[in-house]
């Protein structure tokens, strides 16, 4: 009997899901790089229209050199208007995360997001789950809390807005999983930033007014627009093209391109207890993500 080495990365299919995976995430890093500094000058609901708006324009024109519908009829049935709904939660208070608190803080939380999902899958598609499996969800939120550290003197209350915005994109990554194939990645695009208008339009009625954004804020803008929907292709073509549990796990380089900028642009210097907390978040994800692999 001979051991051979684990070659499954290097398959092709493989590898190339996982490169797609790296620059998508480095891409939201840009993106959410991008939002926070428009923050500073524009409210954040303000943000949210334009941002929806400029990326509901790409998608729209993407969806329509596919030759699909836009708007397709299936979008307006139960489980896309719960999608809909979280996915306005997840943005509306992510994005406040992003004006509020640290870069890395609210990335560090975001990573809790796959726990979330295999949590929650167990009660809604009735999955089954290892005690192991168990005990990696729970050393994830773990991690949560050591970033968070509620009761202690470290502790920020803005913190539980990037735990809100986790919370709804868990939700919007569920409900995914729950909506008709037959809808394209550019339509669920289409669909999720045309989300975001309302909820920017509530959020701007319920604080702030309207601000003229300055030719550096639209570019900004621009930025988060383009890199955004080039990271969307590319995690979709990355979840299409490589095996989940060899691919998934590179999302979390997200946490160190969002540090390295935090650094760089913003001067954010995460405390130990901050780096331990996403490490432990990040590890268990990891071996979530291994152990769903061995059990396939």
């Amino acid at each position: 009997m001979t051991l051979a080495p684990d070659l499954t990365l290097l398959k092709a299919g493989n590898l190339r899901g996982a490169l797609l995976m790296v620059m998508a995430m480095a891409g939201f890093s840009i993106e959410d790089m991008a939002l926070k500094s428009v923050t500073a000058h524009l409210p954040v609901g303000e943000v949210l229209i334009l941002f929806g708006l400029g990326g509901l324009a790409v998608f729209a024109v993407l969806t329509r050199q596919r030759r699909e519908r836009i708007f397709h009829p299936i979008i307006f049935t139960r489980v896309m208007a719960i999608r809909a709904l979280f996915e306005m939660m997840g943005r509306v208070f992510f994005t406040l995360s992003l004006a509020l608190t640290a870069l890395s803080t609210t990335s560090a939380i975001l990573q809790a997001t796959p726990l979330v999902v295999a949590a929650a899958g167990v009660l809604i598609f009735r999955e089954r789950v290892s005690p192991l499996r168990w005990a990696l969800i729970a050393l994830g939120f773990a991690g949560v809390l050591m970033v968070l550290r509620p009761g202690l003197s470290g502790f920020t209350p803005l913190s539980i807005l990037a735990v809100l915005g986790m919370i709804g994109f868990a939700g919007r990554d569920l409900a995914t999983r729950a909506a008709p194939p037959i809808l394209s990645y550019a339509q669920l695009g289409v669909t999720g930033f045309a989300a975001l208008i309302p909820s920017g339009a509530i959020l701007l009625l319920w604080r702030g007014a309207w601000v003229m954004p300055s030719l550096v804020d639209l570019a900004f803008l621009s930025v988060a627009v383009v890199v955004g929907v080039i990271a969307y292709t590319g995690i979709t073509m990355a979840m299409r093209m490589g095996e989940l549990s060899v691919v998934t796990p590179f999302r979390y380089v997200r946490l160190l391109f969002a540090m390295i900028l935090g650094a760089l642009v913003f001067g954010e210097r995460p405390d130990a207890m901050e780096l331990a907390g996403g490490a432990v978040i990040v590890g268990a994800g990891v071996l979530l993500m291994l152990s769903s692999r061995r059990k396939a």
